[in-house]
């Protein structure tokens, strides 16, 4: 799924690096959590993959394609959803979802269908013609996951897809979230929530400084630090001092 190899990237007039000679890999049809405190450097990771941010220096492979040959056949194959909400908020739900599935090139007839199951899915349907501007922050991720899937992504990259969300969206988010992997598709996923990431990842890599900390399976990670949950494990790992 992904190969990362001493990746460098220190942003203009930055203190410190981002990251810092950052190196791991997960395998295919996995659903992979990348875990780290503020300033990690889970996001800046996230952003280069896409092709949103040039690294300095390091090499990035996504599926198999190198991304500073191959980003525009990566670009077909991976789905994002960004932290912040990448939709327009005076437009309806359906308006959005008509516009980015017609920058995919998705034909009108199959695009309208996609959106209805998606919206039906997702509990939307009763808002589909409802400005994102005046959905909850629940109805505003929700939807802001059917933008990334309208071209059926083999690889699904979330970043906090559950941040502020309420309980009964978390848990719809998180079991389509397992569902989309049984389909065969690829996940990687970021979040503070390391009793969710516990519950949902086959393998975690947590980073902090901009590179790389431990990587392996949540159980694998807890029976070797003598802990009882990942989020033992990550405050032994990374301290417990305060992070801005």
């Amino acid at each position: 799924m992904l190969e990362i190899s001493h990746l460098h990237k220190t942003y203009r007039n930055a203190a410190e690096p981002s990251l810092s000679g950052l190196s791991l890999s997960f395998g295919k049809n996995i659903i992979a959590g990348l875990l780290g405190p503020n300033g990690a450097g889970k996001t800046t990771t996230i952003s280069i993959i896409c092709g949103l941010v040039k690294a300095d220096s390091g090499s990035v492979k996504v599926l198999g394609y190198d991304l500073a040959t191959g980003l525009e056949e990566i670009k077909k194959l991976i789905g994002v959803v960004p932290q912040s909400i990448a939709l327009y908020p005076t437009l309806t739900a359906v308006e959005n979802l008509e516009y980015i599935g017609k920058l995919y090139g998705i034909g009108s007839r199959e695009l309208k269908e996609k959106i209805r199951l998606y919206l039906h899915a997702f509990g939307l349907e009763k808002s589909a013609h409802k400005a994102i501007r005046h959905y909850s922050g629940g109805m505003k991720r929700r939807a802001n996951i059917i933008a990334s899937l309208l071209h059926a992504p083999e690889l699904l990259i979330l970043d906090e897809p559950t941040a502020g969300v309420d309980v009964q969206s978390r848990n719809m988010i998180l079991a389509f979230l397992q569902d989309y992997h049984r389909q065969g598709h690829s996940i990687i996923y970021t979040s503070h929530l390391l009793e969710e990431a516990q519950q949902l990842c086959h393998e975690v890599a947590i980073i902090d400084h901009g590179q790389l900390v431990v990587k392996g399976k949540p159980s694998n990670l807890m029976t070797e630090n003598s802990a009882t949950s990942l989020e033992q494990v990550f405050l032994h790992l990374t301290g417990y001092s305060l992070r801005d």
